[in-house]
């Protein structure tokens, strides 16, 4: 069982409003910003993914091989989050869909946040 998730921003003040809205559509929210770090978890529980500069200092950077995926209730919400992402300055990595193209139990998303991590957001059955 993964215990909390951090993703590193170059800015994170302004990889708030992409997160907002892309985890919005899921179900989570904001818990808090303070010291340059933003914690995000669904409604009612505690924050799992933080949002803050690397801790060795150095410029952040998407990581080659590296996704986080968040799971959504529905082909709605994936629909939703991909939506939110591109608005907010992300870029597509795979529009909303099946995967693999003809699976009947696996819809998801990809996209990159500003910084250029590699996020999914997924339902399943």
């Amino acid at each position: 069982m993964i215990g909390y998730v951090t993703i590193g921003a170059v800015d994170v003040e302004k990889a708030m409003p992409f997160y907002d809205a892309v985890l919005g559509a899921i179900g989570y929210e904001r818990q808090f910003f303070d010291g340059g770090w933003a914690g995000y978890g669904l409604k009612g529980q505690d924050a799992t993914t933080f949002i803050c500069p690397p801790f060795d200092g150095q410029a952040a950077r998407g990581g080659n091989g590296v996704m986080i995926a968040f799971k959504g209730e529905s082909k709605e919400a994936v629909h939703a989050a991909h939506a939110a992402a591109l608005a907010q300055g992300g870029v597509d990595e795979g529009a909303p869909g099946p995967r693999p193209a003809d699976s009947t139990s696996f819809y998801g998303a990809y996209m990159r946040d500003p910084t250029g991590n590699k996020i999914a957001v997924f339902t399943k059955g």
